[in-house]
């Protein structure tokens, strides 16, 4: 989006170089990467710059509201509340499409949030190999008033909050076998957290241990990345301590901020930055152009149970009392935007804050590109593509 900065780019581009940047990064850490990562950056000029994080101060007026714990009571599943919970999320997550207003200037829409982390140590790698093997000028910065030394420091003390590394673990379901595990090798090279399966935690009372350098050792935080729907799935797995239970623990992302700040939250937001979104509840009358929304349950992760191509008996077969678990959301035309050697790709930009305890907002550190072709941004949707997946913005 600032051309002489793309025309550059892929002037210096070949197919060559990719690979040669893809074995780079899997090589890094000896560890391959589980997703695609796209051939190019995103840079993102001024002017949209600022539309962006004039939407997400728009949205997080809401999320700083004394309101928001009880509008959002219901988004947590009774048997799913974990205790313990502090007063904000410590993570937040706005992912904006980038469409095209009526005026014909680029314009971002909130398609999804989530009071969860994101690949907060990835990104910071990726930006810095980006770097290593194209030309990305030096006034252009992934981070947000960070160098990435500055931001890994950040990174290291928000999560640790002056623990030893030992006594904080990165919690996941068979970490190293999740997509994202990358950025649990990284967070572990970034700050020492060692990435736990669920199932080695030990419960004794109050207290959870897991093996450490052959040492029994205490978990004093954990930085969590388990999400429900899969920790449910798995009904193979045997747990020692489940999410629920009372335990003297930190939490760096209290899980019950999952819930709260997800879906269930946009209905709540009314600004231009954000399309009509309404609970399907909410409809005495669903609308006839059923074509220009998509259909979402509000319990549900990366993509799962979401309907493109909504029909009227999709919406009446669900029962009236369950209505008020799904959305519909109206459809966003993504504007094609980034020049690539055949043709125009569309991008989602997801911007990422860390809200620290005593601030009176979350404050934006980094972001998330990613790149499509397809009729939507997801892996099944650009199968077989170039110059599509996981990338950053760099802004000007």
């Amino acid at each position: 989006m600032i051309d002489p900065v793309r025309r550059e780019y892929n002037k210096f581009f070949s197919d060559e170089k990719y690979n040669q940047f893809i074995k780079a990064l899997n090589r890094y850490y000896n560890f391959p990467i589980k997703f695609r990562v796209a051939e190019t950056p995103v840079f993102v000029d001024r002017e949209l710059k600022q539309k962006l994080i004039h939407a997400s101060d728009s949205i997080v007026d809401l999320l700083v509201s004394d309101e928001l714990k009880k509008k959002t009571e219901r988004a947590i599943p009774k048997n799913l509340y974990v205790p313990n919970e502090d007063d904000h999320t410590l993570f937040l997550a706005l992912d904006f499409g980038i469409v095209k207003s009526s005026t014909g200037e680029l314009q971002p829409q909130l398609i999804e949030m989530q009071g969860f982390p994101s690949l907060f140590c990835w990104q910071d790698f990726l930006s810095n190999r980006y770097r290593e093997h194209f030309p990305i000028p030096e006034n252009l910065n992934s981070h947000i008033g960070l160098s990435s030394a500055e931001y890994q420091q950040l990174i290291k003390r928000i999560l640790l909050n002056d623990h030893d590394p030992a006594e904080v673990i990165l919690l996941e379901i068979d970490p190293l076998q999740q997509n994202t595990a990358i950025d649990f090798v990284v967070t572990k090279h970034y700050t020492g957290i060692e990435p736990i399966h669920i199932g080695d935690l030990k419960r004794e009372g109050r207290k959870l241990f897991y093996s450490h350098n052959g040492m029994k050792t205490q978990v004093k935080r954990i930085y969590n990345r388990v999400i429900f729907d899969e920790l449910n799935a798995r009904k193979d797995l045997q747990l020692d301590f489940n999410l629920t239970e009372e335990v003297d623990v930190e939490w760096a992302g209290h899980p019950n901020w999952f819930f709260r700040i997800s879906k269930f939250t946009m209905p709540f937001i009314k600004n231009e930055y954000v399309p009509e979104c309404r609970f399907l509840s909410d409809y005495a009358h669903f609308p006839d152009d059923l074509h220009n929304y998509v259909l979402k349950p509000l319990f549900s992760f990366s993509g799962s149970g979401i309907i493109f191509h909504v029909k009227k008996e999709d919406l009446t077969s669900i029962s009236e009392g369950e209505r008020h678990n799904f959305l519909l959301q109206r459809k966003i035309q993504y504007e094609p935007v980034i020049q690539a050697p055949d043709g125009m790709v569309k991008t989602e930009i997801r911007l990422l804050f860390i809200w620290e305890k005593g601030e009176a907002r979350p404050r934006l550190v980094t972001n998330l590109a990613r790149l499509s072709r397809g009729e939507m941004i997801g892996v099944k949707f650009n199968m077989n593509k170039t110059w599509v997946g996981g990338s950053v913005c760099f802004f000007e």
